[in-house]
């Protein structure tokens, strides 16, 4: 081999991985794996046919660190099509708007979006204006506009309420397919999780073809606190950084917000059984549900098969759905792709200073890594 081809060869395998890492923070790219289902190609919520997802950051002065996230289940007039939707509250410590009546009808009429606390109402108005702009709603009279929130004030100036109805609407309006930004962008943009730097984060399943061939996403906004574990591996405890520790003794209180999407046909009573299982992926993370956190899951099918039109000459709705017992493999994918998503909004996330010189530092990868290899758990 000649000099110029081995430089050549050194230089392909050495910088190429780490340019991959430098623009996917995945844990996966790191060699840590969770659970035993293949994820989807991006690996995100998107990979679930006809799910779209947009941000909006809002980083400005000193002390404004927040914005929104927008999720579509699909890309037509969602009033006129509504997708069964079910919620599970794991704590109610949180302000679900629209949570009710998805409670009691079992779908989901609007676009779902993530922000902080005190913007949920600009939001909710946000999403009115959206559903008001399709000429098929001009006469809608009542609409439920789904918003989900966490508490972003230590980082941002959340008294100052600075995310307007445009921000919401420029989120919608940017969704895309595909990639989705992770970390400290959108609604994670000031979170904070297990005392480090939280933010969005994404994860998917593909179930095999002989279990349907499902697909089933997750997109968190974590900003929560327990003790961190990251594929069992007690990373929280290893690094002396956990709650009621030492190094770590503020409030675990916060929340997570968990949006999960599948394209199996599901009635709204066994997407609820699928949010339930949510909390299972928190749980592994070392969440542990503190009094001030809200902790909620939102879970919705895009199949086109049980899509609710909203008027219908016929008095009867025919809908092919999946038996109870089929579910335990979708079962399965939440718990996993949850958990994932939640590392993966540490993974992606930076350190952050924001209202009053406070400064989030981002987890120490390089670090977890050390830690990960001393348990054996990392995949090389």
């Amino acid at each position: 081999m000649s000099i110029r081809k081995l430089f050549l060869y050194l230089f392909i395998i050495t910088f190429i991985p780490v340019t991959i890492l430098a623009q996917d923070k995945n844990i996966r790219n790191y060699g840590i794996e969770i659970g035993v289902l293949d994820p989807g190609e991006y690996n995100a919520i998107t990979d679930v046919a006809g799910i779209q997802v947009g941000h909006q950051t809002i980083i400005e002065s000193d002390n404004i660190r927040t914005g929104v996230t927008a999720i579509l289940p699909h890309s037509g007039n969602i009033f006129q099509q509504k997708v069964p939707a079910a919620v599970y509250v794991g704590n109610g410590f949180g302000k679900l708007a629209g949570s009710t009546q998805i409670e009691e009808l079992g779908n989901l009429e609007t676009p779902i979006i993530l922000t902080n606390t005190l913007s949920v109402p600009t939001a909710a108005d946000a999403l009115i204006d959206y559903t008001f702009g399709f000429s098929k709603n001009d006469k809608v009279r009542s609409v439920n506009p789904v918003v989900g929130e966490t508490n972003d004030g230590y980082l941002n100036d959340i008294r100052g309420r600075h995310v307007d109805k445009n921000h919401i609407l420029k989120a919608i309006d940017s969704v895309q397919a595909g990639s989705v930004p992770q970390g400290n962008v959108g609604a994670g943009t000031g979170t904070i999780a297990f005392g480090f730097k939280g933010g969005i984060g994404t994860s998917s399943r593909k179930l095999p073809a002989n279990l349907g061939g499902y697909t089933l996403g997750v997109l968190v906004q974590s900003n929560f606190g327990g003790v961190l574990q990251i594929a069992g591996v007690p990373v929280g405890k290893e690094l002396d950084k956990y709650y009621l520790s030492d190094e770590l003794n503020e409030s675990a209180d916060g929340s997570c917000m968990i949006v999960v999407a599948t394209d199996a046909p599901l009635n709204s009573r066994n997407l609820k059984r699928l949010a339930k299982r949510a909390m299972l992926g928190l749980a592994k993370t070392g969440g542990i549900a503190s009094n001030g956190s809200g902790d909620y899951v939102i879970a919705f099918s895009t199949a086109k098969s049980v899509r609710i039109p909203y008027r219908s000459d016929h008095p009867l709705q025919k809908q092919n759905v999946l038996r109870n017992n089929v579910m335990s493999p979708l079962f399965m994918a939440v718990n996993e792709a949850t958990e994932e998503a939640i590392i993966n909004s540490l993974f992606h996330a930076e350190t952050m200073t924001g209202r009053n010189g406070n400064t989030v530092e981002a987890l120490a990868i390089d670090s977890v890594l050390q830690i990960m290899e001393k348990y054996g758990r990392l995949n090389k």
